[in-house]
């Protein structure tokens, strides 16, 4: 079984939409993170280099919001996913990606994506699912 790192309500302005308002003028994004780790490694040595530094995750997807515009949240999902996985300890990640202020005509109170991606399906080395 694995362990969970956690990171709720990152939020940064992007330009992300089909829309020509919403490139020119941006909107906030909110993404939420879950990295699945084996954690055990870490907190027996007590080493932040065996798990993933969730402030520097935090840096990183506000680096991904704030980068050149895509038309979806899907794709913007995909790109935190990936980044995510470039973290040694990352067995696994599930990234959503909210749009609270996507040009919708009727009220509501949230959009989002939510993938999940893992180190395997990633091609990337070190996976063992």
């Amino acid at each position: 079984m694995n362990d969970t790192i956690r990171l709720t309500g990152v939020r940064a302005r992007g330009h992300h939409g089909v829309f020509d308002a919403e490139r020119a003028d941006g909107q906030d994004f909110v993404v939420d993170v879950a990295v699945e780790v084996d954690a055990r490694a870490a907190a027996s040595a007590d080493d932040l280099d065996r798990t993933v530094h969730y402030g520097v995750l935090a840096e990183q997807v506000v680096a991904e919001i704030e980068r050149d515009p895509v038309d979806l949240i899907e794709t913007l999902a995909e790109r935190i996913a990936a980044v995510v996985l470039t973290h040694g300890a990352a067995i696994a990640t599930e990234v959503t990606v909210h749009k609270p202020q996507a040009p919708i005509t009727v009220p509501f109170d949230d959009v989002s994506v939510t993938i999940r991606r893992t180190r395997a399906a990633a091609g990337q080395p070190g996976a063992d699912t």
